[in-house]
C-alpha cells in the first residue's frame, strides 16, 4: 500500500436491484407491537423492500451484477474476478458467486463469497484491490446482496423493522496510485460476535433439525444498544484513520457514505467527524438496513441524484457483524 508505483481499481461501473414488494412501517403495526413514529423517530427508516415468489439471493445478485456491467460497457468475459459479499447466501453449498457465475456470463472469472455482514462490500473492494495491486487482475466485479427478510424474526419488534433486501454491484478497473481506491483501513473483533449473530443454520445448529427451528435459533438477534455505542465509535474511528493515512482532510471530502443501518448512528458519526449534513448521503428512508448491499445502493442513488461526481472525494464506511468495520477513501 506504500509503494506509489502499485496500481490500484477504480469504479467503472454501478449496478442495482431492489425486489418489488414494499414493506412499510404501517404494514408492521399490523404484524408487531409497533408504531411509524416509534420506528422513523429510532431508526429513520419508512420502508424497505423484501423478496417475494421467484426472487432470491442470487436473482437480485445477478441482476445488479448484469447492470453494473452493461453501465461499464464491459463484456462478462473480460471479468477475471467475481466476489459476492453476502451473509444470506442462496444455499450453504456451493458459493452463491459459483450459482450465479454461468447467469452473468462471467465464464472465465475465479467466483467466491466473502462474509463480513455489514461491512461486506467494503471488505470485498479491498480485497479485490489486492489483486489490482500484485497486476493478476485487471477486471473485477463486487457485488454486495442480502435477503434478511428471510432471516428476520417477526415476532421480535426490536430488529425485524430494521433490515431489508436487495444488491449492489460494481465494476473495478485496474487504475495507477492516486486514482480509485486511495486508502482503505478494515478491523475485526470477534470478542463481540454475539452482538448481532444467526446461531442456527450452521454446522453447530444446523437447519435440518427442528428443534432448532423451535428455539428460533435460524433468526437474526441483536443486542442493540451495546451495538449502537461500539458503531458510532469504531465507524467514527475507521473513518479518521483512513483520512490520515491519506493525508486528507475532513473538509476536503465531498460525499461520505455510510453503511445504512441507523439514521442515528449516520447523523452522530457525520458530527463526531465534523462532515456537514449535506456532505453526508441517506437512503435508509428507503430501503432500511441492507447490510452488504448498503453502500454499493447508495453509491448508485448518489449518483443518479447528481451527488457523485468524476473527481469526487468519496468516504465510504461500513459496521457490521463480527464485529466488523471498513472505511474506503476512493476518488471517483
Amino acid at each position: 500500500m506504500h509503494d506509489h508505483h502499485t496500481r490500484t481499481a477504480k469504479i467503472v461501473g454501478l449496478g442495482t436491484s431492489l425486489p418489488a414488494r414494499v414493506l412499510t412501517n404501517a404494514d408492521f403495526e399490523r404484524m408487531v407491537e409497533t408504531s411509524d413514529e416509534w420506528i422513523v423517530t429510532r431508526t429513520g427508516i419508512r420502508e424497505r423492500r423484501v423478496v417475494g415468489p421467484g426472487e432470491s439471493l442470487a436473482t437480485l445478485a445477478v441482476e445488479a451484477g448484469q447492470k453494473a456491467l452493461a453501465d461499464a460497457g464491459v463484456d462478462p468475459r473480460e471479468v477475471e474476478l467475481v466476489i459476492l459479499a453476502t451473509a444470506t447466501p442462496e444455499q450453504p453449498i456451493p458459493a452463491t458467486s459459483a450459482i450465479i457465475q454461468p447467469l452473468l456470463g462471467a465464464t472465465r472469472a475465479v467466483c467466491f463469497d466473502l462474509s463480513a455482514a455489514c461491512s461486506g462490500f467494503v471488505y470485498a473492494l479491498q480485497v479485490a484491490r489486492q489483486f489490482f495491486s500484485t497486476g493478476e487482475v485487471s477486471t473485477a466485479l463486487v457485488i454486495g446482496a442480502e435477503t434478511l427478510s428471510r432471516y428476520v424474526d417477526y415476532t421480535d419488534r426490536a430488529t425485524c423493522v430494521l433490515f431489508g433486501d436487495g444488491a449492489g454491484a460494481v465494476v473495478l478497473k485496474a487504475a495507477p496510485a492516486g486514482e480509485g481506491i486511495l486508502r482503505v483501513a478494515w478491523h475485526t473483533d470477534g470478542t463481540f460476535a454475539d452482538f448481532i449473530c444467526m446461531p442456527g443454520g450452521g454446522s453447530r445448529f444446523p437447519p435440518n433439525v427442528k428443534e432448532h427451528v423451535d428455539a428460533r435459533l435460524p433468526f437474526i438477534k441483536m443486542r442493540g444498544n451495546e451495538t449502537f455505542k461500539v458503531a458510532v465509535r469504531s465507524l467514527a474511528e475507521v473513518c479518521e484513520e483512513v483520512l490520515t493515512g491519506a493525508g486528507v482532510k475532513v473538509e476536503d471530502i465531498d460525499l461520505l457514505v455510510p453503511h445504512q443501518a441507523n439514521i442515528r448512528i449516520i447523523d452522530a458519526v457525520a458530527s463526531r467527524l465534523g462532515v456537514p449534513a449535506e456532505k453526508v448521503f441517506v437512503n435508509v428512508d428507503r430501503v432500511g438496513n441492507t447490510s452488504a448491499a448498503s453502500i454499493p445502493l447508495a453509491l448508485a442513488d448518489a449518483r443518479a441524484q447528481g451527488r457523485l461526481k468524476p473527481g469526487d472525494l468519496v468516504l465510504m464506511a461500513a459496521f457490521g457483524g463480527g464485529l466488523t468495520w471498513a472505511a474506503s477513501l476512493l476518488r471517483w
